[in-house]
């Protein structure tokens, strides 16, 4: 017993290292050339454990992602100015709407494997100066390609991509089959940081929890 809370103890120490190690090595270790002005803005959103992408809806955007109006999406509201994107685990998104209904299954498979999905939410005006928000500025280039980046993540279906039945915490969200596995080393927010990294923005070389993405963007954009 003592030598199987030792390996624990190390193998715990070895994660907060490479968790440190991941939020101050950037990545790319070089900033990019710059292509063209900043005339998109982007938000990232975070909570203690998730963060998600949040693109404001024009016409382009709606073009792009018609799909979700197909679903019930109230993508063409006069009040919609955001689509928020969120990749993640199938159990513990599915079947965590609210901490008070966290169970065990779900967040054993969080930290071991599991099938992903994609969320996606329709919002309102954000308020950027809250501190769970941050707001950045990219070229069209960077922006077609994170919109390329996300549209991929969507597993396909004979019909394009496949939304999941009686899923959703809200009439203004659903959930979509996705692309990949989740696990506790490549989870939701190594995905947000590979789509900013798309976007052309740097973060840190490894960043599996919110707060280490957001010191990363701090510290290199």
């Amino acid at each position: 017993m003592r030598k199987l809370w030792r390996f624990l103890a190390v193998l715990v120490a070895a994660v907060l290292v490479a968790a440190a190690l991941g939020t101050v090595i950037p990545r790319p270790l070089w900033p990019a050339a710059a292509e063209g002005e900043g005339t998109r803005h982007i938000l990232v959103l975070k909570n203690p454990i998730h963060t998600d992408i949040a693109v404001p809806l024009d016409d382009g955007v709606r073009r792009r992602f018609a799909f979700l109006a197909g679903a019930g999406l109230p993508i063409e509201a006069p009040g919609a100015r955001f689509i928020v994107f969120g990749w993640g685990g199938r159990a513990f998104y599915l079947e965590t709407p609210t901490w008070s209904q966290l169970k065990a299954a779900p967040v054993l498979k969080a930290l071991t494997l599991d099938a992903s999905v994609m969320h996606v939410d329709v919002a309102g005006a954000i308020k950027e100066q809250h501190p769970d928000v941050a707001g950045f500025e990219v070229d069209e280039a960077h922006f077609s390609a994170l919109l390329d980046y996300i549209a991929g993540s969507f597993q396909q279906g004979p019909d394009g991509p496949v939304v999941i039945e009686n899923a959703g915490y809200s009439g203004f969200d659903r959930f979509y089959e996705a692309n990949g596995n989740f696990n506790a080393l490549a989870g939701c927010n190594t995905w947000t940081a590979a789509a900013l990294r798309i976007a052309g923005l740097r973060t840190g070389w490894w960043n599996p929890l919110p707060v280490s993405l957001g010191w990363s963007l701090r510290l290199y954009n």
